[in-house]
């Protein structure tokens, strides 16, 4: 009988291909999401909801529906589902469809380059107000021109792949990828000032992380051709908009292709004003066959959820069966993935995740997934999801392996991450639960043994050992009104190296960090942000 089938609700409309997806499994039910009344009305009872960006499925929302068990988004972007603070907290799994929009974005990427090159927008727009001007829209060909990609992810390939049929030369910028990745990308891996001294068109495709936000800043317009065009499909805020303006005014660059924003909907910015900028609504998943990729790839996921088997595209947890012992390991390993990353200062080349202790001898292959989701979560600006963790590894040319063992001298169970880089050099976090309520600590960075529990905010200070250090990272801290909510010194030998962390109340300015390393000398200062 109906009454007896899983109910799934689909808050928005959605294709056929995604109702056929779903299957004859499920009870299908309809409500108009973007309605608050109807939507709390509706998701009482449901065991899934699919929803687009027009639904906002937050802890009141999940309060209400006292079924569900997974909330799928048809689309990349999670900006309307409360993850953190309701949906994993209710256990209720979050589900998107991070590849689905990647060729979409590629291709108008391109269009964008292309537009810029040739001023296709500003002729078309000339030519129906009544005005025949070809020499104003003379334009440039691609042929032989310098291509820099900063990103070389699915995105950043997919675009190289497509603008070497122009016959043009690919710079790439990204500290993540090898050498032998880049050639057999046919792009030469450069660094990010030399790509921004030599290319015609510069296209940026990083992830939004406090490193790369105003990543293409005042700084990388002054280091540009006077020719070159600058495009930014992938997140708002990568290109510093108030530096782009004054970039494009005082004719640093030749102009600009944007299709995200700060702040969304923008429709008066102030380099709207120029006639060499071509500007879009984020339009990067703006496809037909985006859209139907996107609600196929989540009423799938939404079959395997409710069937209890592991979902590729989980973002908060893994599905499946998972043991209990095993299941409180997979968000502390995701943040040591993360802070492995904040670590790294060269491409990597090997990544082991070791499992010591008493659940070594459960299944464990989940724990190394979700290791190699959240090394990757700052490195792409794709999802990354428990099934492409491990492909976005391969395609970057990195070993993995998952190592278990019995033995963990000081703890019931402790999770590592070890990497080997291209330099030669090592580096390893490690970390464990304990007590009652299972709380996450820090208990190893690169041999260093420590022991302080992980918050949203730490700072990794590596110094030669002297006195006075403390104080003066405490004193330039607090001169910046940054309190330290706990912090820890170990050292191998006396007068050797010391390894500082601290725990941070807030976000740490890239200028204060730098401050720090200048005020005493340090090696290394990194800040690992872990707030979503």
């Amino acid at each position: 009988m109906s009454a007896s089938k899983p109910v799934v609700l689909l808050a928005e409309e959605l294709s056929p291909a995604t109702v056929e997806a779903l299957g004859p499994d499920f009870e299908i039910r309809q409500t108009d999401g973007a309605d608050r009344s109807q939507l709390l009305s509706a998701i009482a009872d449901v065991d899934a909801i699919l929803v687009r960006s027009a639904t906002q499925v937050d802890a009141e929302a999940i309060a209400a529906a006292k079924n569900l068990k997974v909330i799928a988004r048809a689309g990349v972007g999670l900006d309307n589902v409360d993850i953190k603070a309701a949906a994993t907290q209710a256990g209720v799994m979050v589900v998107n469809a991070p590849t689905s929009n990647i060729v979409s974005a590629a291709e108008l990427t391109v269009g964008h380059i292309l537009s810029l090159a040739r001023h296709i927008p500003q002729a078309s727009s000339a030519l129906k107000n009544g005005e025949w001007k070809r020499s104003k829209y003379t334009g440039i060909e691609l042929f032989e021109k310098k291509i820099g990609i900063i990103g070389l992810g699915r995105i950043g390939a997919l675009v190289a792949a497509r603008l070497q049929g122009f016959d043009t030369q690919i710079l790439a910028y990204d500290p993540y990828i090898t050498s032998a990745r880049a050639a057999q990308l046919g792009v030469k891996l450069v660094t990010l000032d030399e790509l921004l001294e030599n290319s015609d068109f510069i296209t940026i495709h990083m992830p939004k992380t406090p490193e790369t936000v105003g990543m293409l800043g005042a700084d990388a317009f002054r280091k540009m051709k006077e020719t070159a065009y600058v495009v930014n499909v992938a997140r708002g805020g990568l290109v510093d908009e108030e530096a782009l303006h004054i970039a494009l005014k005082e004719g640093q660059i030749a102009g600009a292709g944007v299709d995200v924003f700060v702040k969304e909907p923008s429709t008066d910015l102030p380099f709207f004003e120029f006639d060499n900028v071509i500007v879009t609504p984020h339009l990067g998943a703006s496809t037909d066959e985006a859209q139907e990729k996107a609600g196929v790839s989540v009423a799938k996921s939404v079959r395997l959820a409710l069937a209890g088997e592991l979902v590729p595209d989980a973002v908060n947890v893994a599905g499946g069966v998972i043991a209990p012992d095993v299941r409180p390991g997979i968000p502390l390993i995701e943040k040591l993935g993360r802070i492995f990353t904040a670590l790294t200062h060269a491409s990597l080349t090997q990544i082991d995740v070791e499992v010591a202790g008493e659940i070594s001898s459960l299944d464990v292959k989940v724990l190394e997934l979700a290791a190699l989701k959240g090394v990757f979560a700052d490195v792409v600006t794709e999802q990354v999801s428990y099934v492409n963790a491990p492909v976005i590894a391969e395609q970057r040319g990195i070993n993995t392996r998952l190592i278990t063992t019995p033995d963990a001298e000081d703890y019931r169970n402790v999770l590592t991450i070890r990497g080997a880089l291209s330099d030669g050099s090592q580096i390893s976090v490690a970390g464990t639960l304990t007590g009652p309520k299972q709380v996450e600590k820090l208990v190893g960075v690169n041999g260093y043994d420590v022991e302080i529990p992980i918050s949203e905010h730490l700072v990794v200070v590596a110094y030669a050992d002297r006195p006075g250090v403390i104080g003066t990272i405490g004193h330039i801290l607090g001169m910046n009104n940054i309190n330290i909510g706990g912090m820890q010194v170990a050292r191998q030998t006396e007068g050797g190296q010391v390894l500082a962390l601290l725990t941070i109340d807030s976000s740490v300015p890239q200028q204060v960090l730098e401050a720090i390393k200048a005020g005493i000398g340090a090696d290394m200062v990194r800040e690992v942000d872990l707030e979503d």
